[in-house]
């Protein structure tokens, strides 16, 4: 059993090779922790100086120079850190998109066509752009925004053991409403993902069927499915900000709040002579530090699980199985009988094919008939190699047609499907798809190959402004299943 990449994995794959931006991305971010932390000791120092009663204005200017130098040290250096990783990031969502339509290009068609177009859209650009913001900022900025207050609570825990402890009291508290919160979200966001992805689909389904809709005076129920998909996909998220509103604010309000802890126990501990004034305000000053980067860093836990999310939605189709063909034809057909034998098929974990036997000649016409359902789709598209059988073989000419290349298999096998997949563009456009460097005789002979060239008299203009028709616009379906026929046509070079 293979074990599972987990999300850094697949980000350095992503990257490519601009993933040493990331590690110089962190490496110039903990350098900007480590000057930004100076301040808070200089700070220190003065109060210290201000309580010895010294009033050497030189010392205090240098120090204050000495912070406005860190300062600017700092944003410098998160300046080149974030430009950084902005640039591993694009990377990163390039890397995606590039290997997820690579992928689409290798696995079945049919495993395709399982899921809505509306679906991979969403995945590939909405969904991969929205990782943008929270993956540029993240492995700089979180690393960063975790460290600062590691390395401050351990130089309080050098200071006095006690009050560091005491910059914990209120962490806890935080962290368990925190912990209360992440157990009630938990698969709420997996949740508004596919109430999304449904919201995305009914939306596509209901503006491409559109015509057909009115014509079948359906608008009322087809209206009302979108809408109830769109009021879902609201309420989703407003059950999980209900559910978890609470118990995030209770995170957000603790969290920060480390005076709740150290202002009554290092009052407690100089009331009784274990600490002192100095080491006191050194404490306070480090624990005000500690607030705004705890923020910022859990401010970005809901993201890393929002890119979790996602990437778990890439990475799915990334590792689907590929079809496997050879590259070179290394047994040529003999003929074009097409042989189905003892051939099983599963869909979706569910047997649809059991043990199919048949035997389709060359120069007879054969046709399968059966009720709906009954699995003639099918048998058309494995024996055009949209899937790959689960057990038995088809064979072409006599020959596995898993050990034929795809290339040459698909330029011997003819498939119309009955879903008509045509571009906004001209008839003749849309048949010159089938072969791009057709000439425009070689389109016209296509076209006399089936009925179009009949059919297209129906259209009331003169024959050359009926090639540069768009087909969304005039033509019938049963004229689109025909153009579709004539692309095969075409590819076939017939």
């Amino acid at each position: 059993m293979n074990k599972k990449r987990g999300l850094l994995s697949w980000v350095l794959e992503f990257a490519g090779r601009k993933k040493s931006y990331y590690f110089g991305s962190v490496t110039l971010a903990i350098l900007g922790v480590a000057t930004s932390f100076i301040p808070y000791l200089l700070i220190a120092d003065i109060v210290k100086n201000l309580l010895d009663d010294n009033k050497d204005s030189d010392y205090y200017l240098k120090m204050v120079i000495l912070m406005a130098i860190c300062w600017i040290v700092r944003v410098t250096l998160h300046s080149i850190s974030t430009t950084l990783s902005h640039i591993a990031t694009f990377n990163v969502l390039g890397g995606i998109r590039e290997q997820l339509c690579e992928k689409l290009s290798k696995i079945p068609l049919g495993s395709v066509l399982d899921d809505n177009s509306g679906a991979y859209k969403n995945i590939i650009v909405e969904r991969v752009d929205s990782m943008e913001t929270t993956l540029a900022h993240i492995i700089p900025e979180f690393t960063a925004n975790i460290l600062l207050p590691l390395v401050m609570f351990i130089y309080i825990i050098k200071l006095d053991y006690r009050m560091g402890l005491a910059n914990l009291i209120s962490a806890v508290i935080g962290v368990a409403f925190a912990a209360v919160m992440m157990m009630k979200s938990q698969g709420e966001f997996d949740k508004t993902v596919k109430k999304t992805k449904y919201l995305n689909d009914t939306a596509v389904e209901y503006i491409n069927g559109i015509e057909v809709i009115k014509a079948f005076g359906k608008t009322g129920s087809s209206y009302e499915k979108f809408v109830n998909a769109a009021r879902e996909g609201a309420d989703c998220f407003i059950d999980w900000m209900r559910k978890c509103i609470w118990w995030q604010c209770g995170s957000l309000s603790f969290m920060p709040a480390t005076f709740l802890g150290v202002l009554p126990v290092g009052l407690y501990l100089i009331n009784k002579g274990s600490l002192t004034p100095e080491k006191f305000i050194t404490c306070i000053i480090l624990s005000a530090g500690l607030i705004t980067p705890l923020v910022v860093a859990f401010s970005y836990m809901d993201d890393i699980s929002k890119m979790n999310v996602i990437f778990g939605e890439a990475t799915e189709i990334l590792e689907r199985d590929e079809m496997q063909r050879p590259d070179k034809l290394t047994e040529k057909p003999k003929g074009s009988d097409i042989v189905l034998s003892n051939v099983k098929f599963s869909y979706k974990d569910k047997e649809i094919l059991h043990g199919i036997n048949m035997e389709i000649k060359q120069g007879e016409v054969s046709a399968i008939v059966g009720p709906s359902g009954s699995g003639k789709s099918t048998i058309a598209r494995l024996i055009d190699s949209l899937w790959d059988v689960d057990e038995g073989k088809i064979t072409y000419g006599g020959v596995d047609i898993r050990n034929l290349p795809l290339d040459y298999y698909t330029s011997q096998i003819l498939y119309v499907a009955q879903d008509n997949y045509l571009f906004d563009m001209s008839i003749k456009d849309n048949i010159r798809l089938g072969k791009k460097n057709a000439t425009d005789e070689e389109v016209i002979n296509a076209a006399k190959a089936t009925v179009v060239m009949i059919l297209l008299w129906d259209l009331s203009m003169d024959m050359k402004q009926k090639w540069e028709v768009q087909v969304d616009i005039y033509l019938a379906e049963n004229v689109k299943e025909f153009v579709l026929l004539e692309q095969c046509l075409r590819m076939h070079q017939l």
